[in-house]
């Protein structure tokens, strides 16, 4: 396994050590020489960067979609960019620029706190305008400072491989056949995709958007800032950009909250597994409330549920269901895609069970709107942040492209998920990343962050998209507190739980420790 490789502002030399020159005896003379002066520190190549002076004005222009654009007109929020270098090993190559937005303290403040809720591919700025709503006594202590990581939403060079047409064909398209004429078109699909962005972004872009290069942004951005050490919160992916920033620079960090933890140890397929069955976890959890609540759409009997639901969502591979919008049709995939985000929030799930009953009237409207919100589809437009999670999941994961290994994943996947599964065989194609022009620059591994000041991390029974036992594992890699959440959602942080909105303020704040064994609940 490799470890992370720090910032070069962290491997600056100093050579000062002085030569000491001995004489040549000519005859029986000693010749004398002079030490050359001592030579000049090297010049840390990124002092430029970490000492600019943020230019804080209005957030017009900053939203990554037209949708949120109305949060970013609060006068409260200013917004600004930070120049970074596209390549670290080319500092002083082409730059990137990074979109800031930050809410000022409203109190007696101690800094900033950087937050990132996730994705990867999701705008961070668009986070901080809620966490003002939902954490007043964070707000009054510190900056709340959400960035759009390298690539993402308004950051530049923005990724974009499809057009919003290519998007809803995409969607609409759903490969089903197992045969190896099946998964050859899957993979002409696949590698289809990798191209585009190729040929539209380059590759030399696209190589420097995994999250190794993201930390290093991070810490220029801390430096810009004006803080000495880094206060941070993550949801979900933004927890991979929280460890990999301790690796790299573990002796500054402030304080920490790794929230819905993805685990570094796990290898593609297991993480691409487990996530699978966090998902059939929660869906068996929607059907057991389902099965109590008035005319269920999948019946009264839980274990049955799985088998009702692929009666509902098998035929739409061949027949599309109709929609209130005459130009779309419900595919198979958008179906599933629907139940998968009601997932991440259990107040959705009311919301879900009107969306089935109304595709077993043979309406797909509801549950293709379910699928809009996850993709970010608003107004027939997308937002970048599919794109981004793609590109993104592409340097940050190991590629599958042995045989064995992809027919492995695709039945791990079909069997950890039966909701998902189309009835005729999982389809073992290579996906994107198996096509993707620039290697990887991440690898699983054990985090090793000797120094690290205490962090906390938060991590839910029943969350879908990161299972419970990583954040469990990566407590104990990094020697964090753990914050265990007994309910049914992805994250649960800064949401309204006074139980863990106290003691993640009190961490945050003070630097005080919940205590060893805290347990909250969600409401259900």
């Amino acid at each position: 396994m490799s470890p992370r490789r720090r910032s070069p502002s962290t491997a600056v030399r100093n050579l000062v050590a002085l030569l000491a020159v001995l004489g040549v005896l000519a005859g029986c003379s000693a010749a004398t020489t002079t030490a050359p002066p001592p030579q000049a520190p090297t010049a840390d190549p990124l002092a430029r960067f970490a000492t600019q002076a943020l230019a804080w004005g209005s957030c017009q222009g900053y939203a990554a979609s037209p949708d949120v654009a109305q949060a970013y007109t609060d006068p409260a929020l200013q917004c600004a960019k930070l120049t970074v270098p596209l390549d670290y090993a080319k500092p002083d190559g082409e730059t990137a620029e990074i979109a800031v937005l930050r809410a000022r303290a409203t109190g007696a403040r101690i800094g900033s706190m950087v937050v990132n809720p996730g994705g990867p591919g999701v705008s961070g700025t668009s986070l901080v305008p809620s966490l003002v709503k939902s954490a007043p006594n964070l707000l009054q202590r510190f900056d709340l400072v959400g960035f759009d990581p390298r690539g993402v939403g308004v950051s530049t060079p923005t990724i974009d491989c499809l057009s919003d047409a290519e998007q809803d064909t995409y969607r609409a398209t759903v490969y089903a056949d197992p045969s190896p004429a099946g998964v050859a078109a899957l993979e002409a699909h696949n590698k289809e995709y990798a191209d585009r962005c190729t040929s539209r972004m380059g590759a030399d872009v696209l190589a420097t958007l995994g999250t190794r290069d993201v930390v290093k942004d991070l810490d220029l951005l801390r430096a810009a800032l004006g803080d000495e050490k880094l206060t941070y919160y993550g949801y979900s992916y933004g927890t991979s950009i929280g460890t990999a920033y301790a690796e790299a620079f573990p002796q500054r960090v402030r304080a920490m909250v790794l929230d819905g933890a993805v685990d570094p140890t796990q290898d593609t397929i297991q993480s691409n597994v487990d996530q699978s069955a966090g998902f059939q976890q929660a869906f068996d959890a929607y059907t057991a409330w389902c099965a109590t609540q008035p005319n269920c759409p999948l019946g009264t009997d839980p274990a049955r549920s799985t088998q009702v639901w692929q009666t509902l969502a098998r035929p739409l591979i061949d027949t599309p269901a109709r929609t209130g919008d005459p130009t779309r049709r419900l595919s198979f995939g958008d179906a599933i895609t629907g139940v998968q985000q009601a997932m991440y929030v259990r107040q959705l799930w009311p919301v879900l069970s009107i969306a089935i009953s109304q595709l077993a009237s043979g309406d797909g409207s509801l549950l293709l709107t379910l699928a809009d919100l996850y993709y970010k589809r608003a107004n027939g437009a997308y937002d970048n942040s599919l794109e981004a999670f793609q590109a993104i999941s592409c340097m940050d994961n190991v590629r599958i492209t042995d045989p064995a290994q992809v027919t492995a994943l695709a039945q791990g996947v079909e069997q950890a998920a039966p909701f998902t599964t189309t009835g005729r065989g999982p389809v073992a194609a290579k996906d994107p990343c198996a096509f993707w022009p620039v290697p990887p620059t991440t690898e699983p591994h054990r985090p090793d962050v000797p120094g690290l000041a205490p962090t906390v991390v938060v991590s839910v029974t029943g969350d879908p998209a990161t299972p419970y036992q990583a954040g469990v594992d990566l407590a104990a890699d990094l020697g964090a507190s753990l914050i265990k959440v007994e309910g049914n959602q992805h994250t649960a942080g800064l949401q309204g739980n006074a139980c863990i909105d106290t003691a993640l303020t009190a961490y945050l704040v003070d630097g005080t420790l919940p205590a060893a064994g805290t347990e909250c609940t969600l409401a259900s």
